[in-house]
Order: structure tokens, then sequence, then C-alpha cells
């Protein structure tokens, strides 16, 4: 089932049923990529053409935070559960280590992925990380490092691949170079790969829960976050209104 929510179909489903689908993908071997659309992106998507096209093809479109949730029942259409990227990331890492997937990582820094596959590996020590690069932050304008990074991940041959780039440059990076990859699954994760190695950390389950992990994030980055969150993202009630008075927003209007 799917829910529309701002003129995105999102998938109703649990995690534990996100899980078996994701295995699924791999054991059919065919090239699949997931995102993860919290507050924020839907926002973005209202204005980036590139980006809902992203979202139109993806596999699965699963829900990240629990404002999504809040929309889904004040429409209509109740979501399932939330599934973050931050809780499939060592969710899979987990089932990868027991079923002998194979792990690339791509994003953040050196020192964090070094740090993120330490404690994979303390943790899982049969998971295959074929690999780990941490890109230049213009790594859609390096031709160079991209033809590098692509080659690097086919010759490694994952199973699965994280990229840890924000969105939407994680998006639109693994879009535009999901052919050639030839990776069974890929996804978007965000900041997870600073929350596994303690660079960042993530709110107490207690606020996750009651949908206050955005607050958690500004009080840390308040410099750097507080127009995402307290002016560009305030507008989502807006469009959640819009949605719910005036059905033809499901048709992007």
């Amino acid at each position: 089932m799917k829910v529309n929510i701002m003129g995105i179909d999102i998938d109703s489903i649990g995690f534990e049923e996100a899980i078996e689908r994701i295995e699924g993908f791999i054991s059919q071997r065919s090239i699949h990529y997931i995102v993860t659309p919290n507050v924020d992106h839907l926002i973005k998507l209202q204005k980036d053409e590139e980006f809902r096209e992203i979202y139109k093809n993806a596999s699965m479109v699963l829900p990240d935070g629990v404002p999504l949730l809040w929309a889904g029942r004040f429409l209509g259409t109740p979501l399932k559960e939330k599934v973050s990227g931050s809780d499939l990331f060592p969710a899979l890492c987990k089932v990868s280590s027991e079923k002998g997937y194979r792990l690339f990582f791509l994003g953040s820094t050196d020192h964090v992925l070094k740090k993120v596959c330490k404690i994979l590996k303390s943790r899982y020590p049969n998971l295959k990380i074929t690999g780990a690069y941490a890109p230049s932050f213009k790594i859609m304008e390096n031709k160079k490092e991209n033809e590098e990074i692509i080659r690097m991940i086919k010759s490694k041959r994952p199973d699965i691949l994280f990229v840890g780039l924000g969105a939407p440059k994680q998006e639109r990076w693994i879009y535009r170079n999901l052919k050639r990859i030839n990776v069974p699954v890929s996804i978007g994760i965000g900041i997870s790969f600073d929350y596994m190695a303690g660079e960042i950390r993530r709110a107490p389950k207690w606020m996750q829960r009651i949908g206050l992990e955005w607050f958690y994030r500004l009080l840390q980055e308040p410099k750097r976050l507080w127009k995402r969150y307290l002016i560009d993202d305030m507008k989502f009630f807006y469009y959640i209104l819009l949605q719910k008075l005036d059905k033809r927003f499901l048709n992007g209007g």
C-alpha cells in the first residue's frame, strides 16, 4: 500500500517487511535504489524536478520521520511505521553479517569511515565490507573522481551500497550512476555514518518516538540548521493542510 503525502507516494510497510524486500532485491540481482523521505526532502521535492523524478522511480520510498506519520493520520491515510535510513543502516549491517551480503560505504570523511568499519567489524566479525570511500565535497562536478569511484564500486561488487552525502546530493549521485555501478541495492542514508561513529549524537529514543529528533539536531548545530528547520520545513504543515482541503494537490497542483 502507498500513501500520498504532498504528491509523493510513500510505502506504508513495517520495518521488518522493508528488510525482507531489500533481501528480495539482492536475491533477484536486479538494480534497485531506496529513498527515505523526511520533512526536508518533501519540501525540496516541491521545487526540484530531478529530485521528484528520482523519487518517482525509486523501488521503495520509506517514511523517515514521525511528522510523516502525523501527516498520514491527519489525511486519513495512515502510514504503518517509521522506517528511517539511520535505523536501516545498522539493521542491514547485522543482516548482512548473517547472510554474507557484501557492503560498500560512500560518504562522510576518512576518519569517520575508519571508525564505522572498526565498530562494525567488532560487532560483526563476519561482516564483508568490500570498500569505503570518502569523496570530495564536489563529487558531482569532479568527473575524474567520479569515474574512479564507479570503477572502485564495480570492482568490489557489493550487494548493498550505502551513500551518505546528504539530500538531495546522495539521491542524485545514485540515480545518475545507477546503471553503471550495477549494485542490487543502493540507499541514501544521510548522516548515518557520523551517527555510528559517534561524531554526531542522535536524539534519545524518547525524542525520536514523539517526533522531536529534528529539535535535537537543531540544538547541536543551530547556526547551520535554524533556517532549514524553523523556516523552510515549517511549510510542511501548510502543504499538508492544503492537501487536506484541496485534493488537486495530489496531482502536483
